[in-house]
């Protein structure tokens, strides 16, 4: 038998041959995975973002809008140690009354001196859920090549809590000058 014959003999029974091979069981879509498939969050780094007073601009056709000039502030944990920049903004937009969407835009200077910008995002809808008086934020980091461009192609959430310098009395609201967000790598 030639070599051509033989191939053509072999080509020929491949499909047979697939036809008769069970394909991997699959789940059904929408069953719960296996627990190593899924997602694990590991703490990276938290940061206190100094603010000055929310500047309100007032009902626009989109809702009620503010913005809050960031200051300044501090990052540190196990993943990225520096400061944030003073001259970021966070920008608000209540468009029900009740559930607020929040943009902070601002940058990162690390010790070396690499700067880092940050781009947090957020839905804030008070309620009685569980997660409620929970705010989160989905941040984007954009980073130079080296050392910390991880960061650019990481996934990240991050919890978001209000750090008021003085307490609420009766008829006194708290002074906010300061949020804390935690930020957690997902992987």
């Amino acid at each position: 038998m030639s070599i051509r014959v033989a191939v053509a003999a072999v080509s020929f029974l491949m499909p047979a041959f697939a036809l008769t091979q069970q394909p991997p069981a699959r789940p059904p879509v929408g069953a719960m995975p296996p627990a190593s498939a899924h997602p694990v969050v590991e703490f990276a780094f938290e940061a206190r973002v100094t603010l000055s007073p929310a500047v309100v601009v007032g009902e626009t056709g989109m809702g009620q809008r503010q913005y809050i000039p960031i200051t300044g502030g501090i990052v540190t944990g196990p993943k990225f140690k520096g400061e944030v920049i003073p001259g970021g903004w966070d920008y608000q937009l209540s468009s029900n009354g009740r559930c607020q969407s929040l943009s902070a835009d601002y940058f990162w200077r690390a010790e070396d001196g690499t700067v880092i910008h940050i781009l947090n995002q957020g839905l804030n809808c008070p309620g009685e859920a569980p997660e409620a008086g929970r705010n989160f934020v989905r941040p984007q980091f954009e980073a130079p090549k080296g050392k910390y461009e991880w960061m650019t192609r990481a996934t990240f959430v991050g919890t978001l809590e209000l750090d008021p310098s003085t307490p609420a009395t009766a008829g006194v609201p708290a002074k906010l000058d300061a949020i804390r967000i935690r930020f957690y790598q997902i992987k």
